[in-house]
């Protein structure tokens, strides 16, 4: 009974250790995902192949850190670059 107790204990540290893991890659990836829209927005020289290389560029990363998550990826990133692009370059 005592070695099941002990493995359960590993287990829950591993998945809290694993958790925190994940934290940390959702708060890089969202302070990526940040910087790269606020270049968008504010730089003037910036041109619209170049926004839209970076874009691609993030969307690469982002996949890197979370293999498999496209769909996340076209559900909460996708349409914010779009308004920016819509907004920033008055693409219809």
């Amino acid at each position: 009974m005592e070695l099941n107790e002990e493995t359960n204990a590993e287990v829950v540290t591993i998945s809290a250790e694993e958790r925190a893991e994940e934290q940390k890659l959702i708060r890089r990836l969202q302070m990526m995902m940040n910087m790269v829209m606020q270049v968008i927005a504010q730089d003037g020289s910036l041109t619209v192949d170049d926004a839209s290389q970076m874009i691609a560029d993030s969307r690469k990363a982002a996949l890197a850190m979370f293999p498999g998550k496209e769909l996340a990826y076209d559900l909460i990133w996708r349409p914010r670059f779009q308004r920016l692009m819509r907004e920033r370059f008055r693409i219809m």
